[in-house]
């Protein structure tokens, strides 16, 4: 069996679902001082800001699940979702993402592709008592939280992928479950981090042109070998199809 990994935004969808909600609020725009309130690695606690503005604005449950139900999906991903329909029990799929449950649910409820994954990693979110959309860090600095804080410092505080990734695989052989490798979809510089623990059996799939593919390019210039995986960049998502397909015959 094979574990496929997979980020959301930006790789299954075309967007960057946290920009997308903002078509819910007022004038489908942030207000300038809560848009200079983001800081980096700190992306997280931004978006619980300007959730609780448009929470002030009016903006209800129905309206973010309109938007989340409506991004499209990136090129060439229903094919993809095709391809693992049919061959469903030959992948095991999960989903690491640093959006949130909520939208995450809503997007690939409504591709219909919801039921292919196993697991869905992201960060807690609800709607509270007034009915405000809240978001809360998967990571915590303060032990709180679905899992204690991480300690890697190159990506933000509320979410480590590597050590969902890690975690996940240990997790699954105390279940006697081994994967014979290990394919990553993703876009991100978090991607980056999980894929760097890959080994030479797996496939890292980076968006052509976004962060992760180019730092891979930048650690095989560095240090050549030191990422083990085999690096197979993507601009539609019918190229990972077409390995997969590849990687079945053999």
């Amino acid at each position: 069996k094979y574990l496929l990994v997979f980020d959301f935004d930006e790789t299954i969808i075309n967007e960057n679902s946290d920009d997308s909600i903002v078509r819910a609020a007022p004038g489908q725009a942030l207000p300038e001082h809560i848009r200079q309130t983001f800081r980096e690695g700190f992306y997280n606690e931004y978006m619980q800001r300007v959730l609780a503005y448009m929470g002030d604005q009016g903006v209800k449950m129905g309206d973010f699940k309109t938007v989340y139900e409506n991004i499209p999906l990136s090129p060439g991903m229903p094919d993809l979702f095709q391809f693992l329909s049919k061959n469903h029990e030959l992948f095991e799929i999960i989903l690491i993402s640093d959006a949130n449950m909520f939208g995450i649910e809503c997007s690939l409820r409504a591709a219909g592709v919801y039921s292919l994954f196993r697991k869905i990693f992201s960060n807690p979110s609800g709607f509270d008592k007034k009915g405000y959309f809240t978001l809360g860090p998967y990571h915590s600095h303060k032990c709180l939280g679905p899992s204690p804080s991480h300690k890697c410092l190159d990506c933000p505080a509320n979410m480590c992928k590597r050590k969902i990734l890690t975690e996940y695989l240990a997790e699954r052989a105390q279940e006697e479950v081994e994967f014979e490798r290990v394919f990553y979809v993703g876009d991100g510089a978090n991607d980056f981090c999980p894929s760097v623990t890959l080994t030479s059996a797996d496939v890292a799939f980076p968006r052509k042109g976004y962060p992760m593919h180019r730092m891979t390019q930048e650690m095989e210039k560095k240090q050549p070998g030191a990422f083990q995986a085999t690096v197979v960049p993507w601009e539609s998502a019918a190229e990972v199809a077409r390995y997969l397909q590849e990687v079945l015959k053999k």
